[in-house]
């Protein structure tokens, strides 16, 4: 069987101040809070969205 590889993404700084758009990002990623950390598959949607809120995420790849 193949693994699947899968991110775990951590929101590490706060969504005050940033665009709506941004913060919409970060909700449709499943982060609340600060320091909520979520997995999800590695997909190329995924990444996209990670890419767009980079600067208030921490990510940690591992694999299955």
């Amino acid at each position: 069987m193949s693994e699947e590889r899968t991110l775990r993404v951590t929101l590490r700084r706060s969504v005050i101040g940033e665009k709506p758009k941004t913060r919409r990002t970060v909700r449709g990623l499943g982060l609340c809070r600060i320091d909520h950390t979520v997995e999800h598959a590695d997909r190329p949607e995924i990444r996209g969205m990670i890419h767009r809120v980079r600067h208030l995420v921490e990510v940690e790849e591992s694999h299955g």
